[in-house]
């Protein structure tokens, strides 16, 4: 796989494929049962289970049903989360949106900022028109997060994902091409 494709730099971080070097990092933050708790996964409890998180990153570009960043901050090379799509149905110009980030870097604006690299690159490299994000009701961070970056909520699916042993509603959020137009030039109050 061709990393140098997938980089993406923002203003405090680089978005760039997840390594078998970063596993220590990540299992930091996906071992946390708070950073997991709305993902239908159990928090990791092993390197090696990171390292299947990896290869499921990398099957996701070789397979084109997505493609997910692990998110480093640039001033320590540091991989804390990760943000990308999967479900990607490029027949009809769509993808879901996932992301999850390490405890000690929430409300500090990261996520947003991934965020908005990875849905800028979504219209403007993988053509995309539509962007989905499936969210629990609970997760009220994750609401704000993708309300604060122009989705929109467009319902509630019940019972629509299996994990953990129960059945999980989950709010459908999107945003289109363009939406984001209106969000950047500040018109939209969404």
């Amino acid at each position: 796989m061709d990393t140098k494709l997938l980089e993406l730099t923002t203003k405090r971080l680089y978005l760039r494929a997840a390594n078998p070097s970063d596993a220590e990092d990540m299992l930091r933050y996906l071992s946390d049962p708070e950073v997991m708790k709305h993902t239908g996964m159990e928090p990791f409890e092993t390197t090696e289970d990171v390292q299947d998180e990896i290869k499921w990153y990398h099957s996701l570009v070789k397979e084109d049903s997505g493609i997910r960043w692990g998110i480093t901050l640039k001033e320590t090379g540091k991989m804390i989360g990760s943000c990308g799509f999967h479900n990607r149905e490029p027949k009809h110009f769509r993808a879901e949106i996932g992301y999850e980030l390490s405890r000690e870097y929430w409300g500090k604006g990261i996520a947003s900022e991934a965020l908005q690299a990875v849905v800028r690159y979504g219209f403007s490299h993988l053509g995309l028109e539509r962007i989905e994000a499936l969210i629990e009701p609970g997760n009220t961070a994750s609401l704000r997060l993708v309300e604060k970056n122009g989705f929109l909520k467009e319902g509630l699916l019940r019972h629509y994902e299996y994990g953990r042993g129960r059945f999980d509603d989950l709010y459908m959020y999107s945003i289109l091409k363009e939406d984001l137009a209106f969000v950047e030039e500040g018109v939209c109050d969404h």
